[in-house]
């Protein structure tokens, strides 16, 4: 199972429109993962009519009838994903990220976090779970360019890479 991650998005505030690579690999993917901060219903509808499969949570900025959850879950491949925005302070991210991650785990399954909101790449552990951060995938402000990740699901196992441009 391949799994595009990817967020902030932030269309039309401040990208014009997401780049025709991120949208290639979405429509590559077996699913999409989107952290929310699509910015407007026209970016949605831009991921949803190329993502094959959309598990997509509600941004800070999102307009509140977007349509989609703030926390969701999708399990494949033996693995939990457990998707939240991660919106706050920067301080304490990681914490709020591992405690929302925690609230929504498997008991019979790795569970891996998945958020955005900061627009900075990340894969790292902490509270005990796998929390990864594809960044922004138009590269908005503050993201240093454009990225998502590419996850690999199969038999429990996890694998990611970062596509950066």
């Amino acid at each position: 199972m391949r799994l595009l991650l990817m967020g902030d998005t932030h269309v039309p505030s401040r990208e014009a429109a997401i780049p025709e690579w991120v949208l290639d690999e979405t429509a590559a993917a077996d699913r999409v993962i989107h952290t929310g901060d699509f910015d407007s219903p026209a970016a949605l509808d831009t991921v949803r009519e190329h993502a094959p499969e959309l598990t997509a949570v509600l941004g800070n900025i999102d307009p509140a009838d977007l349509g989609v959850p703030e926390v969701a879950t999708l399990d494949v491949g033996g693995v939990r994903f457990v998707v939240t925005h991660g919106t706050g302070d920067i301080a304490g991210y990681d914490d709020r990220v591992a405690r929302v991650t925690d609230e929504h785990a498997a008991d019979d399954r790795l569970t891996v976090g998945v958020s955005g909101h900061t627009h900075q790449r990340r894969d790292e552990e902490h509270g005990g779970y796998r929390l990864l951060n594809p960044g922004s995938a138009t590269g908005a402000d503050p993201a240093p360019d454009a990225s998502v990740m590419v996850a690999e699901v199969a038999d429990g196992e996890v694998s990611v890479e970062t596509l950066v441009r």
